[in-house]
């Protein structure tokens, strides 16, 4: 999955897969999250909130599975 890099101190990139709703997180520790059944408008307001690291842990993080893959 191709991803963008984001402008935050917790995570370095973004990417989202339409067709599966899976939404990828690298993270700055190196480690690479996906989760699963996430909708597209939670990821374009990720990309467009003023605090990536913020919106994670209030509106992703451990609301939606997750697997590590890196």
């Amino acid at each position: 999955m191709r991803r963008q890099a984001v402008s935050s101190s917790t995570i370095a990139s973004v990417g989202y897969d339409h067709a599966e709703h899976v939404l990828e997180i690298e993270f700055r520790n190196g480690r690479v999250y996906r989760y699963r059944l996430v909708p597209e408008s939670v990821h374009r307001e990720l990309l467009a909130s003023p605090s990536h690291g913020r919106f994670f842990n209030t509106r992703i993080r451990d609301r939606y599975p997750a697997e590590q893959v890196g």
